[in-house]
């Protein structure tokens, strides 16, 4: 099948942990729900009654991640005023505020593969991509937190699948995709491997409908894992090659 790839950077993200809320933390990669609203946004999918999200079942788009800058955090006190106080004033006028400390990724960079059952849906976001256009800012995580996106180009992903042996994928994974027997080879020098469980799919009523526990190396190097599932070999114009799997 064809996929997209692209990239998405910014200067901060902030993709806030859904169970924090007197002091907001972040997920350490954007959650595909998260990814779903930064593509509905470069193709112009109305975020009313959130029905941009029917357009991202799992059985109707695949998306791909991987980690190109190291994983970095930092905390910046913002100054939240009381929009309860407005009472139909203009928002300069609030002199109520409270001081609230952000947790912010730092310099994130990342890299997208996507593949979409729908040709003209699929179609629509290349083009964007291609001719480096959006109807909406594509943001990450929050509206100030505002990012730039360059197209990599279209490639053809082809699924492989071996339980027996380590191989190296590029993208994060699913834990629940990795065998569970010495799965993840640790001996690897210069890897720092941790998990986040995250939302992976939504409702329109923004009920999660699904979590997942994902695999994901901090400096932005392949896994080193046995996959007890399959996977997809990307092959680059320049001869490069990527394994990959879709998280779901």
């Amino acid at each position: 099948m064809k996929v997209l790839i692209f990239d998405v950077w910014g200067d901060y993200a902030h993709f806030r942990k859904i169970y924090t809320t007197t002091s907001p933390l972040t997920y350490s990669i954007p959650t595909r729900t998260s990814l779903c609203g930064l593509i509905g946004a470069i193709i112009g999918l109305s975020k009313e009654n959130n029905s941009y999200l029917n357009y991202f079942h799992l059985n109707q788009a695949k998306i791909g991640l991987r980690i190109v800058n190291y994983v970095k955090k930092v905390h910046i006190a913002e100054n939240l005023i009381h929009t309860k106080d407005a009472k139909g004033i203009g928002m300069n006028l609030i002199t109520t505020r409270a001081q609230i400390r952000f947790e912010f990724l730092k310099d994130p960079k990342y890299r997208i593969y996507f593949w979409h059952n729908d040709n003209k849906f699929y179609n629509r976001l290349k083009k964007n991509l291609v001719e480096h256009k959006s109807v909406y800012t594509p943001c990450l995580g929050l509206s100030e937190n505002i990012a730039n996106f360059g197209y990599i180009g279209e490639v053809k992903a082809v699924e492989k699948s071996t339980k027996d042996d380590f191989i190296q994928i590029h993208s994060v994974v699913t834990m629940e995709k990795i065998s569970e027997k010495n799965g993840i080879n640790f001996e690897v020098q210069e890897r720092e491997y941790f998990s986040e469980n995250l939302p992976i799919e939504m409702n329109q009523e923004r009920i999660v409908t699904k979590y997942g526990k994902i695999l994901i190396e901090r400096n932005g190097n392949p896994l080193e894992v046995k996959m007890q599932e399959s996977y997809f070999e990307i092959n680059y114009n320049n001869g490069k090659k990527e394994n990959i799997v879709f998280i779901e």
